[in-house]
């Protein structure tokens, strides 16, 4: 067995096997520390007194460490520890893997393809201006130990700058080391925007969020986040700003493609596996910690408007399901989850204060805390406090932290200046022992993940690792579970051999059109023939990729949902589709209504949710039977989504609202 395949093995098994006790001697890794000897065993002088302090000792308890450092620590260094900010990278090539820099663009054009197995991925639009700080004065001034990072690079690029940011940290008078949080790194997604996901990385690629859901595989959904969670920790992430348990009961929101649909249950059971799958049954020095967001669900969003912006600050439950979103959130937390993120939105009626749930004592305090019993971090979003503060508008920015800290939040997203928090509690609006509760929880997880003993990371060894042969291929059969046939009239599928065949990808080119991407794949790969035009062709295969555009393009206007409203040319379709025998498969990074499209020849249609043009390919030819089921209700019309309950999911709609309902899903 190689070195490759047997590291895989040992990443899988930890989650079910956590070591009970803790070693007689961890590994430690250091870069300028010494190191103290003590009954044969030895231990990292972190602060350089010469001495073991409780803090340094591995052989404590947890808490009686997290007591002995918090008490060491300043309160200038407690209130750097309390903001974790997006950290820059020389050559930070923000979605775009080995790009000599970055480039904003609106869509996709023919450089966009990634090759041979990978489907396009759509490059960032311009986003939310973020805090960003130097890393060496946001650790060496500012005393932050929490970063995003956002950039793109290679597997290596991130190891090596992960091992030098650990350098840094130890140099410090405390040698606290960092912690890294990076959005989702293993899915095709449509909308790789700063905040939502990296989009194309050099980490193994699975089907988007709404695709693992569809496999309706709890087994293989565990060893994604296993998968993942070997790959992340290889290059020093060991935080994941995710996954979203918020339910796609509104169909117009504009984050749906990254959740795992509208049904509380199937998301409960999908979080569950994916927090047990990275952080394995407790936090341990292999563990990636999770943040579930966002609480109590931010998918019932009013219109379909979304709470980075004024016009979408509210969410509502005019179904009076608010119970049905927080259900997810109660698995997340019996698994075990070490962090949860509210969400911007502000609770509109049902009983709450109308201010967004980072400043909400209730829901923080009275059901997250009390209630459900989280005993976490409480992580705020992206920039409550000087972006998105709805609610609390006319209180100052002192005020603000004053209310957010007072409902529960222990670490706020978004910047990297410490200054007002540090006004904050020098004036007294927040006393040194709140300050000292959010720490201690923060402290604990760093102490839980084994980062003071050892931080460092082997770049050889990512190297190998990430994205290698062995993992993707348990990918490529999540690719080929997550495809949904959603009708097969004609008996057009599969296809049969020696069959020819015209692949047309249609999707948005991000300069006001559409592109059209002719696919011939080898033909010792497939039993098909494939051919340059419709003409030749037996049967068309189109790929439809709709895109409303990124979430960040939006402007406060009513959402519509009709393909033709995506950039999808319906006269092109339609046309193709009754010049030949077509198959039709369309994307859904939304629930798309299709009563555009002709429906007597549109008789076969299959729907993906980010995936490889390999793995359509498979399914349409038979080599995989599809064995997917739809992840929400797919609307009958744009009259059923403009009176839908933004609360309800949309298989308990009833009446006409579905075209295709919740769990549909049909082989062959």
């Amino acid at each position: 067995m190689n070195y490759l395949s047997l590291s895989i093995i040992t990443g899988i098994l930890f989650t079910t096997c956590v070591v009970a006790q803790t070693p007689k001697q961890p590994m430690l890794g250091k870069r300028s520390v010494a190191l103290l000897n003590s009954n044969a065993l030895q231990f990292k002088d972190l602060n350089k007194n010469g001495k073991l302090d409780p803090y340094e000792d591995w052989r404590l308890p947890v808490e009686k460490r997290v007591n002995d450092l918090v008490a060491q620590m300043t309160l200038e260094e407690k209130i750097g520890f309390m903001l974790i900010s997006t950290t820059r990278m020389a050559g930070d090539y923000s979605f775009q893997q080995n790009a000599p820099k970055a480039e904003i663009s609106s869509g996709f054009n023919e450089e966009d393809l990634v090759q041979p197995n990978n489907m396009f991925t759509r490059k960032p639009l311009p986003v939310p201006m973020l805090s960003a700080a130097g890393t060496t004065k946001g650790v060496t001034q500012f005393h932050l130990r929490h970063f995003i990072l956002r950039a793109n690079p290679s597997a290596r690029t991130i190891a090596e700058w992960s091992n030098n940011l650990q350098a840094l940290c130890e140099t410090t008078r405390l040698g606290i080391p960092a912690i890294v949080a990076s959005n989702p790194r293993n899915h095709v997604t449509i909308d790789a925007s700063i905040g939502l996901s990296v989009g194309t990385t050099a980490f193994s690629k699975w089907p988007g969020e709404l695709g693992l859901a569809a496999m309706r595989d709890l087994k293989l959904t565990r060893e994604f986040a296993q998968i993942a969670a070997q790959e992340w920790a290889s290059v020093g992430l060991r935080k994941g700003y995710m996954y979203m348990a918020d339910l796609a009961t509104e169909p117009r929101w504009q984050r749906i493609e990254g959740t795992f649909g509208e049904d509380a249950d199937l998301t409960a059971s999908m979080i569950r596996e994916i927090v047990l799958g990275f952080q394995g049954t407790a936090l341990n020095p292999l563990s990636v910690a999770m943040t579930t967001k966002h609480f109590p669900g931010g998918g019932p969003q009013v219109d379909g408007q979304d709470s980075h912006f004024d016009w979408g600050k509210f969410a509502h439950y005019p179904g009076g399901m608010f119970d049905y979103h927080v259900k997810p959130f109660k698995a997340a937390i019996d698994a075990g989850t070490s962090a949860i993120m509210p969400y911007y939105s502000a609770p509109k009626g049902n009983g709450f204060e109308e201010v967004g749930f980072s400043y909400n004592k209730a829901i923080i305090q009275d059901l997250l805390r009390k209630k459900l019993g989280f005993k976490g971090i409480i992580n705020s979003d992206t920039g409550p406090i000087d972006m998105m503060p709805w609610g609390v508008e006319n209180l100052t920015l002192q005020q603000r932290y004053q209310k957010a800290l007072d409902a529960g939040v222990d670490i706020f997203s978004g910047t990297a200046d410490p200054t007002v928090l540090l006004e904050t509690a020098r004036k007294g609006l927040v006393s040194e022992a709140r300050i000292n509760e959010s720490v201690s929880r923060l402290l604990r997880e760093k102490f839980l993940l084994g980062l003071f003993e050892n931080p460092y990371v082997d770049v050889d060894r990512a190297v190998q690792l990430v994205g290698s042969e062995p993992l993707q291929k348990k990918a490529d059969l999540a690719h080929r579970k997550s495809i949904v046939l959603l009708q097969n009239d004609a008996k057009q599928l599969p296809i049969q051999a020696k069959t020819k065949v015209y692949f047309e990808t249609y999707y948005d080119n991000g300069r006001g059109g559409n592109a059209v991407h002719v696919h011939k794949p080898a033909q010792s790969n497939s039993n098909l023939e494939f051919v340059s035009s419709k003409d030749e062709a037996d049967v068309v295969l189109l790929w439809l990729i709709p895109t409303g555009g990124s979430l960040f393009t939006a402007a406060g206007k009513p959402i519509e949902l009709r393909l033709s409203r995506h950039h999808v040319d319906m006269n092109h379709v339609n046309e193709l589709l009754k010049s030949k025998p077509t198959v039709l498969a369309i994307n859904f990074s939304s629930p798309w209504v299709l009563d555009e499209l002709d429906v007597s020849a549109a008789k076969t249609v299959l729907a993906t949710f980010g995936t490889t043009p390999d793995a359509l390919l498979d399914v349409v030819r038979g080599v995989y039977k599809p064995t997917g089921k739809l992840p929400f209700t797919i609307p009958a019309s744009e009259k059923a989504v403009a009176e839908n309950k933004s609360d309800v999911p949309g298989f308990q709609e009833g009446g006409n609202y579905a075209r295709f309902r919740f769990g549909h899903g049909l082989s062959y």
